[in-house]
């Protein structure tokens, strides 16, 4: 029996990526997805590659897997993908407390992000 299968949410053309509980902030992960936003992916690889952030691996293997599931999963040309979407999404935080000074105690907070990439094959212009 089984349940019947879910339709495809993303257009034919399309193909995602999401990595979940990556820990940086939000804020921090979202300047790096910024970007890269509306690029061509060879480009987007290529200032993922040599970026200083320490964030930009797990963003760039994130990108190459909506690569990887774009070229095996949905039959896309690689060499005409742009990134069409790169959002960011607030996960946990965990609390945690620091000694403070005269028998205070300072609240420490460690934030997780997850992050979804979406290429779109684009056609050609003649």
């Amino acid at each position: 029996m089984g349940k019947a299968k879910r339709e495809r949410v993303l257009a034919d053309n399309e193909a995602k990526a999401v990595t979940r509980m990556l820990r940086i902030s939000p804020r921090k992960l979202n300047l790096v997805a910024a970007s890269i936003r509306g690029k061509a992916v060879a480009s987007a690889l290529a200032d993922l590659t040599f970026s200083r952030k320490r964030i930009a691996q797990d963003v760039k293997k994130t990108l190459e897997s909506a690569i990887a599931n774009a070229e095996n999963n949905h039959d896309l040309d690689v060499d005409a993908l742009v990134v069409a979407e790169a959002h960011v999404g607030k996960a946990l935080v965990m609390k945690r407390f620091r000694p403070r000074g005269r028998g205070r105690a300072g609240r420490i907070e460690k934030p997780f992000s997850h992050l979804t990439i979406v290429v779109r094959e684009i056609e050609e212009a003649a």
